[in-house]
C-alpha cells in the first residue's frame, strides 16, 4: 500500500534560486531567526529548494563551464585561484563551526548551526568539485589546493582560526562565537562572495550559479545571527559590553590581516582576462549603471569594501550597537 503523493511545498522566497534577493540586500532587510531556519526548514527549502537540481555540482546540468574555462590563460588562473582560497576557507568554516553546535544553549541554535555547518561543507565541496570541472586532476587536488593556499593559511586563515577558538571553544561564548562568525567573518567575507556572483555570470553559467548558491546560503546565515544576538542582547543587555569588545578585536584582528594582496592578484588576471572575452560581456553592468568591462580591480576592491560597511552599518543598527564599533583602532597592514 502506498500512501497519497505529496505535492512539493512552495519555496521560501529567501530560499528561491531565481527568486531570492541578492545577498547584500537580504542581509540587511531580512528578519528571520534560529525558530524559522530550523531542520525542517532546511530539509524542505535548502535541500529541496535551492539545491533543486543543483544537489551535486551546486549548478544546474544545462549551466555549463565554457571551452575557455578549461584552457590556460589569466581568467582560468583567477577563477582557480579564487576558488581553490574559497574550498580552503569553507572547509575551514566547516571545522570551526563543530564547536557552536557542541555549546549551543538550546535546539534551535543547535539544528540551526547544525545546518550550517552542512552548507559550508557544501560551499567547500562545490568549489573543489569545480576546479576539477576546469581541468584540475582530482588525485592531486586537495595537495593543489594546499600547495596554493599556503601563505594565505598562514597570514589570513590562522590568525582567525586561533581567535575564533579561542571564544567559542576556551571560553565556551556561545553568542560571542557567533558575532566573530557572522560579523567579523562572514560579515568581511560575504561582500567578496557577492562581488565574485557578479563577475563571473556573464562569462560562466556553471560559475554564476555555483556562486548565486552560496550567496544565497550566506545571507540566511547573517540574518539567523543577527537575530540571535539582537535577542539576546534585548533580554540580557549585561552581554552588550563583552560583545563590543569582541566585535572591536575581530576588526582590529582583520586590519591586521593582509588579505588585499590576495584578492588584488586574482582581480588584476581577472581584468586581464575579461577584456579578452569583452563580446561575452558587453554592456553588462555589475552594479547599476557601471558596465563590468568599464570597472577596474582597484575599484571592484573598495567596492566590495563599501558593501561590507553598508552591510554592517545596517545590521549593528537592527541590534542596537554603534557603527563606530567597526571602526579600526590600529593600521591597517601595508598593501
Amino acid at each position: 500500500m502506498t500512501g497519497t503523493p505529496q505535492q512539493p511545498q512552495p519555496v521560501a522566497v529567501e530560499a528561491d534560486f531565481d527568486a531570492a534577493p541578492g545577498m547584500l540586500e537580504g542581509a540587511m532587510e531580512l528578519t528571520i531567526g534560529p525558530k524559522e531556519c530550523d531542520l525542517a526548514y532546511w530539509i524542505t527549502q535548502v535541500a529541496q529548494g535551492t539545491l533543486r537540481e543543483r544537489g551535486v555540482t551546486g549548478h544546474h546540468e544545462n549551466a555549463l563551464v565554457p571551452d575557455f574555462l578549461k584552457a590556460p590563460g589569466p581568467l582560468r588562473e583567477a577563477l582557480v585561484l579564487e576558488f581553490g582560497l574559497r574550498a580552503l576557507s569553507e572547509e575551514i568554516a566547516t571545522r570551526l563551526l563543530a564547536p557552536y553546535v557542541e555549546i549551543a544553549p538550546s535546539i534551535l541554535e543547535m539544528e540551526f548551526y547544525s545546518t550550517q555547518l552542512l552548507d559550508e561543507a557544501r560551499h567547500a565541496r562545490v568549489f573543489r568539485n569545480h576546479l576539477v570541472e576546469l581541468g584540475m586532476p582530482e588525485a592531486t587536488l586537495m595537495q593543489d589546493i594546499e600547495e596554493m593556499a599556503v601563505e594565505f593559511r598562514r597570514e589570513v586563515l590562522q590568525p582567525v582560526i586561533d581567535f575564533t577558538l579561542d571564544i567559542v571553544q576556551k571560553q565556551r561564548d556561545f553568542y560571542g562565537g557567533v558575532a566573530v562568525f557572522a560579523i567579523v567573518i562572514e560579515g568581511v567575507l560575504a561582500p567578496a562572495a557577492e562581488l565574485s556572483e557578479r563577475k563571473w555570470t556573464p562569462l560562466s553559467p556553471a560559475t554564476g550559479e555555483i556562486s548565486r548558491g552560496t550567496s544565497i546560503d550566506e545571507m540566511r546565515h547573517l540574518t539567523v545571527a543577527n537575530t540571535i544576538l539582537r535577542d539576546y542582547v534585548r533580554d540580557n543587555p549585561a552581554y552588550r559590553p563583552r560583545l563590543l569588545e569582541i566585535l572591536r578585536s575581530g576588526v582590529d584582528l582583520w586590519d591586521s590581516i593582509d588579505d588585499r594582496k590576495f584578492v588584488m592578484h586574482r582581480e588584476e588576471l581577472f581584468q586581464k582576462g575579461m577584456h579578452e572575452h569583452a563580446g561575452l560581456i558587453a554592456d553588462y553592468e555589475i552594479w547599476p549603471g557601471t558596465r563590468l568591462l568599464d570597472t577596474t580591480a582597484d575599484q571592484r576592491y573598495a567596492m566590495a569594501e563599501q558593501w561590507t560597511d553598508k552591510m554592517a552599518a545596517a545590521r549593528l543598527a537592527d541590534m542596537g550597537l554603534p557603527t563606530e564599533v567597526m571602526v579600526s583602532t590600529t593600521a591597517k597592514a601595508p598593501a
